[in-house]
């Protein structure tokens, strides 16, 4: 596969990962961007791999990380939030609830709850990812869905 043919089909999803990751539209173009230039440089070992879009989401991922460490060294994070805007409003209401639960999320949580289940990276990926073991990918994703329906369950429990 070329790289052109590569980026054309996986740069979307994974601007899409990040945002639910890093909560910020511009950073998450800016990680992508990154990760896929840094593809583009390493092409030829990338796409020998089994899955050269997961080598992406590492690139990006780590990133990200650095890029939080340097944050929380220098000041506390304040996100800017922006609303979703959809025009159904049921969809409004579910991706609203999901935006919700995951900013309930600690950081690495979050990362774990979006390379599984909007990234579908598997469990092994994940810990490479994330610098852990895949035991801890799952303690940490059982963690998460707990809090999640916990939050879920507020939400309801609200309307």
């Amino acid at each position: 596969m070329s790289f052109e043919l590569f980026f054309r089909e996986h740069y979307g999803e994974v601007v899409r990962s990040l945002r639910l990751l890093v909560r910020d539209d511009a950073r998450a173009e800016e990680l992508a961007q990154e990760a896929f230039v840094r593809a583009f440089r390493n092409w030829r070992r990338v796409a020998a791999l089994e899955r050269p879009v997961a080598w992406v989401y590492v690139v990006a991922c780590n990133e990200a990380r650095h890029q939080w460490r340097r944050e929380s060294r220098s000041r506390a994070v304040v996100d800017d939030v922006r609303p979703i805007v959809a025009d159904s409003a049921g969809v409004v209401v579910t991706k609203m609830q999901i935006h919700e639960g995951l900013e309930a999320l600690t950081d690495r949580q979050r990362a774990a709850v979006v390379l599984r289940y909007v990234a579908d990276l598997p469990l092994s990926e994940i810990g490479e990812v994330m610098g852990c073991a895949t035991g801890t990918v799952k303690a940490t994703l059982h963690q998460a869905l707990a809090r999640l329906r916990i939050e879920m369950e507020a939400t309801d429990d609200e309307s």
